[in-house]
């Protein structure tokens, strides 16, 4: 067995293969770029070594010097993570060179699956399922608009050395197939330094299901059930599950054999993934194999409890698998939720900032429920512009299927996060959905349920009473600690007033106390607009982030922040501001007149902050509905900007090269 291993790579990849190192007394070194200096990888590995800028193609992505970090410390192998360096063969014969172990699959098997062109070849070449397509050069946008007619639409347009939803686009018609394959080859270059796409016939509805092997250098290998990976934005996965809620025992075996006869086939030494793509009648087809760690590994690793990073190392150390097929049982359900530093409310735009605050949910076993956390940030850290927007992965486990689901909403309900916007909003929504707790779903479940974006949920009824009776308690409470305090000049609560309005956004109710005293832990009886009294219990204190207690006979964990008169108050995907104050104070209120915004309407605002890599206007120029005005990336990922209307630019104020924060103004209109 090894006794240093280096970890080709950063956040909470990094930070889990240290865990897992550690766990076996496996000593680890870790690398870091400018941008990374403080980051946590760094500070939990034995070693750390610096090895270059920011940018990750002059840091991360240099083999060279994770090579050098490797001969400087004595490190005897390498684990890649995810992304990087993690399925480029070249990169592992340059450390078998070296006489280093990459943990991972031999070059051969990288070559023959990793690239998704040829990786389409091999698959029909063994007889594996595939999706109809073209895997040859496409030499232009020409050749791809030709190759996509004779395909039939729609098509997808994928980048050969991609991963991660970068470099891929679906094309509906002609018009699209050559803004698509410019993007796609552009994002590709920019990305994994090679421009080379292919195309195939996508499959409208499919479900996105990977069965996940493992193989040793002994010729034994087997798969470990699958992940339902369906709900996905923008091809990038959001949310994942294991098992499938659509799988029976029969489609499953096949999966899984068929993928174990590709892994042998290519003399596969590692832990790998086949992702299928699987229809209404349960018909699978191969998509590509990933010869890496996953993203969402660690939902496989809780229906099964074996721990994948430590098998990867062990099969590169040699060893034999110590389980067989018969030994692998799957067992409840699990569910990962990605945490992503970007703005639902902005169509899911990146952000990029300090962490104030980041307090996820505490971790282990509670009850008959685990929760558990992969993250590479802590509070102060800094989310960079640099990489990848994940920020955590939070997962969660229960005997079945809802249960994991209802404790990913309670655990959702108890991150807190500051400093940046995030998808926890849209998470904690997901949770509700009725398709998606039945199970419902497919690869275009969010284009279809959220064909405008996300937008705020309003609570119904009964939930503005759950937030107004909330608010009410910590407005009591509130009030109950600013008279005990000394040198006030009056009490100005004196005895418990009984009689409060709470105004939800813009609906005011009237809650009124029928029994209970202010006290901690609190137990009061609440009537909301005159409903049926609701008896509220909770142990809060002022300055405790999240609200944990009953309104009724649903548990809450609710985060509730001060924002000026009142509290903003996140719950299940929802997020609004609360005030509660007495009966006076609202008929005042009611008079103050609203804050109109700035019109912005003749203006194209960044939509996040990123590099302007192209204009396609100028000055003076009349462009229609829908035409490109430029192009911003950020997080390896170029975003198009459109006219939503006819108009004419008035005035260029950002050119390409031009590093720009959110909203800065990119050009006016007349």
């Amino acid at each position: 067995m090894f006794t240093k291993i280096l970890v080709a790579n950063r956040g909470e990849i990094a930070c889990r293969v240290i865990k897992t190192a550690r766990k076996m007394g496996i000593a680890t070194v870790a690398v870091y770029s400018d941008a990374d200096r403080d980051a946590v990888h760094v500070e939990m590995a034995d070693e750390a070594v610096h090895i270059g800028p920011s940018p990750a193609a002059e840091s991360y992505l240099v083999p060279e010097r994770i090579i050098a970090a490797c001969k400087a410390t004595g490190a005897e192998a390498v684990h890649p993570g995810y992304g990087f360096l993690s399925e480029r063969a070249s990169f592992c014969e340059a450390l078998e060179k070296e006489g280093i172990v990459f943990i991972g699959p031999k070059p051969r098997a990288i070559r023959a699956m990793g690239d998704k062109i040829e990786s389409k070849k091999f698959a029909n070449a063994a007889k594996v399922s595939t999706v109809p397509g073209w895997l040859g050069v496409i030499e232009n946008a020409v050749h791809a608009e030709k190759i996509a007619g004779e395909i039939g639409y729609p098509v997808m347009i994928k980048a050969s050395a991609g991963g991660g939803g970068k470099g891929m686009r679906i094309a509906w018609s002609k018009a699209e197939v050559r803004d698509g394959f410019d993007r796609a080859r552009s994002e590709a270059k920019s990305s994994f330094g090679d421009d080379r796409v292919f195309i195939e016939k996508f499959v409208v509805n499919p479900r996105h299901i990977e069965i996940q092997v493992l193989a040793d250098a002994h010729g034994n290998a087997l798969y470990l059930g699958e992940r339902e990976c369906s709900i996905q934005r923008r091809n990038q996965k959001i949310v994942e599950e294991a098992p499938s809620p659509f799988l029976d025992a029969k489609t499953r075996k096949a999966m899984g054999e068929q993928s174990v006869a590709l892994a042998r086939a290519v003399d596969y030494q590692s832990a790998g993934t086949v992702e299928f793509i699987v229809d209404s009648q349960k018909n699978f087809y191969f998509l590509e194999m990933n010869t890496r760690l996953q993203v969402e590994h660690p939902v496989t690793e809780l229906v099964t409890g074996i721990d994948l990073v430590e098998q990867m190392i062990r099969i590169a150390a040699g060893e034999k698998l110590a389980i067989k097929q018969s030994d692998v049982k799957l067992n409840g359900w699990a569910v990962e939720s990605r945490l992503y530093a970007e703005d639902p409310y902005r169509n899911f735009l990146p952000s990029i900032g300090r962490l104030t605050r980041y307090r996820p949910p505490e971790e282990g076993r509670f009850g008959e429920i685990v929760v558990r956390n992969d993250t590479g940030v802590t509070e102060g850290s800094e989310i960079s512009m640099f990489y990848d927007p994940i920020v955590a992965k939070l997962c969660t486990w229960a005997p079945t299927r809802l249960a994991a689901i209802d404790a990913m909403s309670v655990a959702l309900d108890s991150f807190v996060v500051d400093g940046i916007e995030h998808n926890m909003p849209f998470l904690a929504a997901l949770m509700q959905h009725p398709r998606w707790r039945e199970g419902l779903i497919s690869t275009a479940f969010i284009s279809e349920e959220y064909p405008d974006g996300f937008a705020p949920i309003v609570p119904d009824s009964e939930e503005k009473a759950v937030l107004a009776s909330i608010a009410t308690a910590v407005e009591l409470l509130r009030r109950d600690r600013l008279d005990r305090l000394g040198g006030r000049l009056a009490p100005h609560s004196g005895v418990l007033k009984r009689d409060w309005v709470v105004k939800i956004g813009k609906d005011y109710l009237s809650a009124s106390v029928i029994e209970g005293m202010i006290s901690i832990p609190m137990e009061l009886g609440l009537s909301i607009d005159g409903g049926k009294a609701l008896m509220v219990t909770s142990d809060w204190r002022p300055g405790d982030l999240i609200w944990r207690g009953t309104v009724g006979d649903r548990r809450i964990a609710a985060q509730i922040r001060p924002v000026p008169n009142g509290l903003r108050i996140a719950w299940k995907g929802m997020s609004v501001t609360a005030r509660a104050m007495l009966p006076r104070t609202a008929e005042l209120e009611r008079l103050m007149p609203e804050k109109v915004a700035p019109d912005t309407s003749k203006m194209l605002l960044c939509p996040m902050p990123g590099l302007v890599v192209s204009i396609a206007v100028a000055e003076g120029q009349e462009v229609k509905a829908g035409e490109t005005l430029a192009v911003v990336e950020a997080m390896k990922m170029e975003n198009v900007l459109r006219a939503e209307r006819d108009l004419t630019v008035s005035k260029l104020k950002a050119k390409p090269g031009d590093s720009l924060a959110v909203d800065a103004v990119i050009m006016e209109f007349v």
